[in-house]
């Protein structure tokens, strides 16, 4: 399984993003797609994920909102009214159960900043 994510960049508080997590390779294995970040100086953290097989989207903070595409191959966190805590890198990570994410892609920073 790989995975790309993309649509990071600097935003001004207040300012919106949508990031984009497209996966391939077995794709039918994978049972969650989520997305996680990294804040400057803090532990990772769980922002939402989508399940494949039930078609069940969390996401925890409700200025995001999270979506998929048809082929369910691709999920996209759309994220509004963001603040500089929300800068940090953000990864789309996948998992073949619900116990552990086994696969991460490369991550996408996002900077909220006046």
């Amino acid at each position: 399984v790989q995975l790309q994510a993309s649509g990071g960049g600097f935003v001004q508080p207040g300012g919106s993003l949508r990031l984009s997590c497209a996966a391939s390779g077995d794709i039918d294995s994978i049972y969650y797609l989520g997305w996680f970040r990294k804040p400057p100086g803090r532990n990772r953290e769980f922002v939402g994920r989508f399940a494949r097989h039930t078609d069940d989207l969390f996401v925890k903070d409700p200025r995001f909102t999270l979506s998929r595409n048809n082929g369910k191959n691709t999920v996209y966190l759309q994220m509004s009214n963001l603040t500089p805590e929300d800068t940090a890198v953000y990864f789309c990570a996948a998992g073949r159960t619900g116990a552990a994410y086994e696969y991460w892609g490369q991550g996408t920073q996002v900077t909220v900043s006046s």
